[in-house]
């Protein structure tokens, strides 16, 4: 399968305040996502996974070694609007992304800024609109809709410039449970149902469980790299970090301490609830 984002050997630095050292915020990172993938980026507060983010479609430019989306090099100032273009964001702060005043306006936004034909444009809003779910919201205006629903607008904006790749930059983390619920089955559909690569970095650990590759940082490095069932059974190594596991494999960890023959990789809850009836 073929890469759509490559690091090789990637540092950064933020400029330090006066009289102090640079801060590292990355160091020496090799990542590389597979097209069409689901990978979920962990780590607590300060670990480099939004610094990681923030590179991957040239927000941030190296200090040190390169990034390539689809092979173009994102430190060349020529590829910047084609980098941007394969590669979206959305942030954390939906309102911080919501421009106009009107959904369907606000939506647009991006492929206007492209260039992009006026009945193109049309044909773009409404379907990103639809494979968000809010098709039925196209002339309200975005500041009266709940977090999660302003959330589904930011992405539909960036679904309409029709990315290859979406980053979602600790997108659920200011949003209640039904709205991150609403924003993580839209990226799990776009995936699945359209083949666009998502990488999404969080620190909910649930999260984490739903996707193809887990990649965990700490300290500006990636520390483990590998399956859900791989990665979340690492309850010791998590907890070494700052993590927690999910409150499933944290359930599990606790009853095979206590002589319980359970398999600390029942994810799910309905998964975890069984293991625990066949181990009584």
């Amino acid at each position: 399968m073929t890469e759509i984002i490559k690091t090789g050997n990637l540092t950064f630095s933020y400029p330090p305040d006066e009289g102090k050292e640079p801060v590292q915020a990355l160091k020496g990172v090799d990542l590389s996502i597979v097209r069409g993938s689901f990978t979920v980026i962990l780590g607590h507060n300060g670990s480099g996974k939004s610094t990681l983010a923030k590179h991957m479609n040239a927000v941030l430019l190296p200090v040190g070694g390169k990034v390539w989306v689809d092979g173009m090099d994102t430190s060349d100032e020529d590829l910047l609007l084609e980098v941007r273009r394969r590669v979206g964001m959305v942030f954390q702060n939906p309102d911080n992304q919501i421009v106009a005043n009107v959904v369907e306006e606000d939506v647009a936004f991006g492929p206007e800024n492209l260039g992009v034909p006026t009945e193109e444009i049309q044909r773009r809003v409404a379907a990103a609109l639809k494979a968000v779910g809010m098709e039925d919201f196209t002339l309200h205006a975005p500041h009266h809709l709940s977090g999660g629903q302003k959330q589904r607008i930011a992405i539909a904006g960036i679904i309409a410039m029709e990315p290859a790749c979406i980053v979602l930059d600790e997108s659920t983390a200011m949003l209640d449970p039904l709205g991150r619920r609403e924003v993580l089955d839209t990226v799990r559909k776009l995936n699945r149902e359209k083949g666009i690569t998502i990488v999404l970095i969080t620190h909910h650990m649930d999260e984490a469980a739903m996707a193809d590759r887990v990649v965990v940082m700490d300290s500006g490095s990636v520390v483990m790299d590998g399956t859900p069932e791989e990665v979340l059974i690492r309850v010791e190594e998590l907890r070494a970090i700052g993590l927690a596991a999910p409150h499933t494999v944290e359930l599990l960890h606790g009853l095979r301490q206590d002589g319980f023959n359970v398999p600390l990789d029942a994810l799910s809850v309905p998964e975890c609830a069984r293991a625990i009836a066949e181990s009584l």
